[in-house]
């Protein structure tokens, strides 16, 4: 009897709350999660950011096509306690590196060359992140990277001036100079000391 009368007060409260939540999501202000795949990687509008500022010499945040990767998670060997034996929480991310159209092709060969340890026998790039211990962070982590590769194989290397070349050559050899005469001048005090019997 006395369950059937709790029974009776939450069902109020449970109408309430649905009530609440079609009122939200008709607003379209449901309740997202910090780590909810939109937040950790919003849409790009190419509308509002590239029109105001023609000028900006930084690239564009690469577009990473989701429906491109494989996503896969698995018991994680970082921090959570006996929690990472039960929640598989380690993110990994691979994707055919020859066939990624999504990258220019001079940074797809420089990505190849420099991640080769990374690259499998399929030639699949594999991108893993197990620092969090929540999925959707490690998985942000990981795309993260990728950007974080992508943008250093476009990177341009820095070409250096003669006077800056000069300069360093100068340097170079003044150092040396200088570490030749202390030695001369420590080989100096050392013979001193030694007794001469003849």
């Amino acid at each position: 009897m006395a369950a059937h009368t709790l029974r009776g007060l939450c069902r109020p409260r449970l109408g309430l709350l649905a009530a609440r939540f079609s009122q939200r999501a008709a607003a379209g202000t449901e309740y997202r999660s910090a780590y909810s795949l939109d937040k950790l990687y919003p849409p790009r509008q190419d509308g509002g950011a590239a029109a105001s500022a023609p000028e900006e010499t930084q690239p564009a945040a690469l577009d990473i096509p989701l429906a491109r990767l494989t996503v896969s998670y698995c018991r994680s060997s970082g921090p959570g306690g006996q929690r990472v034996n039960k929640v598989n929480t380690k993110a990994e991310v691979r994707f055919h590196l020859a066939s990624a159209d999504w990258i220019p092709e001079a940074a797809r060969q420089k990505m190849a060359s420099m991640h080769r340890n990374k690259i499998n026998r399929a030639g699949e790039l594999i991108v893993n992140s197990e620092e969090s211990r929540y999925q959707m962070r490690n998985l942000a982590i990981c795309l993260e990277k990728i950007r974080t590769m992508v943008t250093e194989a476009t990177e341009k290397p820095k070409v250096v001036s003669k006077e800056t070349t000069q300069k360093l050559i100068e340097r170079v050899e003044k150092m040396n100079r200088e570490r030749l005469r202390q030695k001369k001048i420590h080989s100096d005090i050392k013979q001193s000391r030694k007794a001469d019997f003849d």
